[in-house]
């Protein structure tokens, strides 16, 4: 049977042992994971007996065009593979990573001696995240921020080229790579970075970053901030050393007052007339012993 798989096989394994006739350079094509690609193909010969297309060394579909055969080698590509408008051009729908690859299309003629070939570079990519933004060391000095910012994808995504904009300024600027170096200084307008990632099927930005956000500590002179904070501290030190003095005197005083072994002693003014004839003081004689009386 002209259309069986035995047959078509031995038509592949025929085409790999005999040689072939290339009929143009190796094309390169891209495609997003989840989308679709078309491997263009225009025979150049009338008469086209069978068409062969493979991924990498397996058999992927085959055509025979006077019976209108088209088998699909594996069931998985079935609903994957179509013909668009009746031609001969692949198309690959639902596209996976593992679909990157090198396809190949044989045309079979009799009037070839030869079957003509033609091979394809498929590469699939996925669509770009938003890419994250890390800092480097700081350095401030002299109120001058300095540092690196680094552009990346979280999950490694292949071929991705990485682009700041540096916007801000008199005229907006750009940088190539994937590490920005920064320097600003504390008084200059505010800057905007944005890392841009491209690959090639799609593009992300990452959050703005703002140079004064950034660069919070840039803006204080270390010499600067060390007056200021002597001249704060030193009235603080003083203040709470009259504090610890005053304190301190209004303690002994107090211990002074309630020790009665202490060298202060009670005076206690008395009237004549308390006085008895005898000459005695009225006086107790816990009192007597820590008391000057004097008599008016």
């Amino acid at each position: 049977m002209a259309g069986s798989p035995t047959c078509l096989t031995l038509i592949y394994i025929l085409w790999q042992l005999t040689g072939s006739a290339v009929s143009g350079p190796v094309k390169e094509l891209v495609g997003s994971v989840g989308g679709a690609v078309t491997f263009p193909l225009k025979p150049k010969v009338k008469q086209v007996d069978s068409i062969v297309w493979t991924f990498n060394t397996t058999s992927l579909v085959t055509i025979q065009p006077e019976g209108g055969t088209i088998i699909v080698t594996q069931n998985r590509n079935k609903e994957r593979v179509d013909f668009p408008d009746g031609g001969y051009s692949l198309k690959l729908s639902k596209l996976k990573k593992n679909d990157s690859g090198i396809y190949s299309v044989g045309i079979y003629s009799s009037s070839l001696q030869h079957p003509s070939t033609q091979k394809y570079v498929l590469r699939v990519y996925e669509h770009l995240s938003k890419p994250k933004v890390t800092m480097g060391l700081q350095s401030n000095k002299n109120g001058t921020c300095v540092t690196n910012l680094t552009c990346c994808m979280e999950h490694g995504e292949e071929d991705v080229i990485y682009t700041w904009k540096a916007l801000g300024q008199a005229a907006n600027e750009s940088h190539n790579g994937s590490i920005l170096p920064i320097s600003w200084r504390w008084g200059e307008s505010d800057m905007t970075f944005i890392c841009v990632a491209r690959n090639p099927v799609s593009s992300n930005f990452s959050s703005p970053i703002l140079a004064r956000k950034l660069c919070e500590g840039a803006a204080d002179d270390p010499d600067s901030s060390m007056i200021l904070l002597c001249l704060l501290l030193v009235p603080l030190l003083l203040s709470l050393f009259v504090l610890g003095l005053f304190l301190w005197f209004l303690k002994r005083e107090k211990q002074e007052e309630n020790d009665p072994k202490g060298r202060s002693s009670k005076y206690g003014l008395f009237h004549c007339g308390n006085t008895k004839k005898d000459g005695k003081s009225p006086l107790t004689a816990h009192n007597a012993r820590h008391t000057k009386a004097i008599c008016l």
